[in-house]
């Protein structure tokens, strides 16, 4: 497992969400299981792009930041579902807003995105 070397600036509530949120997909796991996707078969499905180890990894981190909760069914095969716990639920307006934020701003978001993977692809 990964070990961190440099202590995390916590000083500010932007230090404290970046914490918190840093990892490609742990946005997108939040908004997924507020929808009703709790089981990690489901959240890769959503999310094909991402390997089972990292959402694996990103799910612990959350659970780890009291965002999310797993429930372990004693049943065989195994069964796993992830809940938010209610100070995970705090976030999802925080996320909605961001959402809402991108698609007002889509356009120009994909120009730039575009316009940069172009520059970085010809370098």
């Amino acid at each position: 497992m990964y070990e961190r070397k440099i202590i995390p600036n916590l000083n500010c509530g932007l230090d404290l969400i970046g914490e918190v949120l840093y990892g490609k997909w742990k946005i997108r796991l939040l908004w997924f299981i507020h929808q009703g996707h709790q089981r990690p078969s489901e959240l890769q499905r959503k999310i094909p792009d991402a390997s089972r180890r990292v959402l694996n990894i990103q799910l612990k981190e959350l659970e780890d930041h009291d965002l999310v909760s797993k429930i372990i069914y004693p049943v065989v095969p195994p069964k796993v579902e992830y809940n938010l716990t209610e100070f995970g639920k705090t976030l999802i307006p925080v996320i909605s807003a961001i959402g809402e934020w991108g698609d007002a701003n889509e356009k120009h978001l994909r120009e730039v995105i575009l316009k940069r993977l172009n520059v970085e692809n010809e370098n």
